[in-house]
């Protein structure tokens, strides 16, 4: 799957939203609420964001396929949001090249470090941010989005 990697934009905003709500609720059984987290998320980052230091990918084919964010943190650390892949692009390769973009923009924006948070039941992508190089540096069991579940913090240096 030969897909493009390009700027995020407000016009995504919809499908967007409409692809994190429909596979984490298939998946996960995740309630209403986490949409309103991500639509609160993009909404943020379409008023607020820093060209120079924050950046959303969109990742596209013949239709759009997913999204990796890059927002700030801090003045030396990055947090990786958003990452998602449509099903059809699971196993392509795409979401490895994707992590790369992100990580590449976020050391040439200056940030020396990069932060994320995800869940233990996401082991796909648990994998890859592993053989990335990212370490799991906590992780606790919550209750959120309706489900119980392990969140897990994990970092890796740029």
């Amino acid at each position: 799957m030969e897909a493009v990697l390009r700027p995020y934009r407000p016009e995504d905003h919809a499908w967007l939203l409409a692809l994190h709500v429909t596979h984490y609720a298939r998946v996960e059984g995740f309630d209403e609420s986490f949409g309103e987290v991500v639509d609160g998320a993009l909404s943020s980052f379409e008023t607020g964001h820093d060209p120079a230091r924050e950046r959303g990918f969109v990742a596209e084919a013949d239709c759009p396929l997913g999204s990796i964010f890059c927002v700030r943190e801090d003045d030396t650390t990055a947090r990786l949001r958003m990452f998602i892949l449509h099903d059809a692009a699971r196993g392509t390769g795409l979401g490895r090249r994707m992590l790369g973009a992100c990580t590449d923009f976020a050391r040439a924006a200056g940030y020396r470090r990069m932060v994320l948070g995800t869940h233990e039941s996401h082991r796909a992508a648990c994998a890859l941010y592993r053989s990335a190089g990212w370490r799991c540096v906590a992780s606790r069991p919550v209750h959120s989005f309706g489900v119980d579940l392990v969140e897990q913090r994990w970092e890796t240096d740029l």
